[in-house]
């Protein structure tokens, strides 16, 4: 084995839906391949899986694809970027401006490409373009959910602790009784966007009635570029103030009895932490389980550099690491888990990276989740291989474990959104219903 393919085996652990099924080859995936560069690969199925809720066109991206070279990061961002500065200029016709389907579909998919040209940027955080494209996808979701049949609402909640602001968005479900709905919290991971989440699961909520909050905390990609701040254990402290607005600022249409929190890929794991921390939930969905992170990059490294960082070693370790990411000699995954991982952790330091990710394990609090768990196994993880199985047995009968296979098995189900979102809004039914028996009694 090629030691940058060791090493992408470790970088990529954190990776969310953006990336971390890249992982596998051309022989064991369950799909036709787009590009020879797995990487690549993932990326195309992001986008062409969004194209299910308006986030993209599929002819397009193919488009786009044809013309990326295998491997070349900028690349890949130039094409992105001219397919978005294309699809704005289609979205800034008036005359798409009659119909607000036009409006929101032409503005999603000008959003989705804007994200996807931002995506290998991070290895050199004075680049402008990162802030830059960041501010042009921003202002293009902006426009899409202006023309929703409830307008989204940005939100920005203070946290209690940690100096930092929560960016959220609110999304209303259409409500002809004004009954109070169903709520989803939703959170992404590694370097996924909020707004990736209205794909991922706000379109399907809102068509079946739930209100929807995504939120954004530190590590994640405004509070990252707004405040510069990395990724925190405690991430409590992020979700129980999105908790308290919805509970005081949508309390009129928010059923407190069906109150779900969602995570997504590491936000598997930051969902079942702050689950263990606010009673108020409902319930708690995991897009996929995740048990301890340092556990899954640490089984992935080479021995030579495993001795090497667990002596403490760590200038050595880095600089091995970074001398072959400036000799360009890395996989396509290997150096954007590199950049992604120092962006979003706020460090210069692989070692230091590493470090801090220790402080994320589940089995520190995993006995103070109370609420029953949608644990979702992925047939194709390859960097926590059974730790779904793990969160499942260590939450006993809380836990409803459900494996996605063959080609809904890619981490976080990419590109099979509808498998995954009925399959867990089945769940929801079926568990908050039983809930809702159980306190009648």
């Amino acid at each position: 084995m090629r030691l940058s393919i060791s090493i992408y085996a470790l970088l990529a652990v954190f990776s969310s839906c953006s990336s971390a099924a890249g992982v596998n080859s051309t022989s064991d995936a369950p799909t036709l391949q787009l590009s020879t560069d797995s990487a690549f690969n993932f990326q195309y199925l992001i986008a062409l899986g969004d194209a299910l809720t308006g986030g993209a066109d599929i002819a397009p991206v193919l488009g786009a694809a044809k013309y990326i070279t295998a491997g070349d990061m900028d690349s890949f961002s130039e094409q992105f970027h001219k397919l978005a500065s294309l699809t704005k200029e289609m979205a800034e016709n008036p005359e798409n401006a009659y119909d607000p389907i036009n409006v929101r579909d032409t503005w999603f998919s000008a959003a989705q490409y804007f994200r996807r040209s931002d995506m290998y940027l991070h290895g050199n955080w004075s680049n402008p373009l990162i802030y830059s494209l960041w501010a042009e996808q921003t202002a293009a979701f902006d426009k899409a959910i202006a023309a929703l049949p409830v307008p989204g609402q940005r939100v920005r909640i203070p946290a209690k602790k940690g100096n930092f602001t929560i960016e959220a968005i609110w999304y209303g479900a259409l409500n002809n009784n004004s009954d109070p709905l169903p709520t989803l919290v939703i959170g992404n991971g590694f370097d996924a966007a909020q707004e990736d989440s209205y794909h991922y699961f706000v379109a399907a909520a809102l068509a079946r009635g739930w209100n929807c909050i995504t939120y954004e905390g530190p590590g994640q990609p405004t509070v990252v570029r707004e405040e510069k701040k990395g990724f925190i254990p405690d991430w409590e402290d992020v979700v129980i103030p999105v908790v308290d607005y919805i509970l005081s600022m949508k309390s009129q249409i928010v059923d407190k009895r069906r109150l779900v929190l969602v995570g997504n890929s590491f936000g598997g794991y930051l969902a079942a932490r702050a689950a263990a921390f606010e009673p108020r939930l409902s319930a708690a969905v995991l897009i996929d389980g995740v048990w301890d992170l340092y556990a899954g990059f640490s089984a992935q490294l080479p021995s030579d550099l495993l001795a090497m960082y667990e002596a403490g070693n760590y200038t050595e370790f880095d600089q091995k690491i970074l001398s072959l990411r400036r000799a360009n000699k890395l996989t396509t995954n290997t150096a954007w888990g590199l950049d992604q991982g120092l962006w979003s952790f706020r460090t210069h330091s692989p070692s230091n990276f590493f470090n801090q990710t220790k402080q994320y394990r589940l089995a520190d609090v995993v006995e103070r989740i109370k609420m029953p768990v949608f644990v979702g196994a992925a047939q194709y993880e390859t960097i926590f291989p059974g730790q779904a199985q793990q969160v499942a047995e260590a939450l006993g009968d809380n836990a409803t474990l459900y494996q996605f296979n063959g080609t809904g098995g890619y981490h976080c189900q990419t590109a099979a959104g509808q498998e995954m979102t009925r399959t867990i809004f089945a769940w929801m039914n079926k568990t908050l219903n039983a809930l809702d028996s159980h306190n009648e009694e």
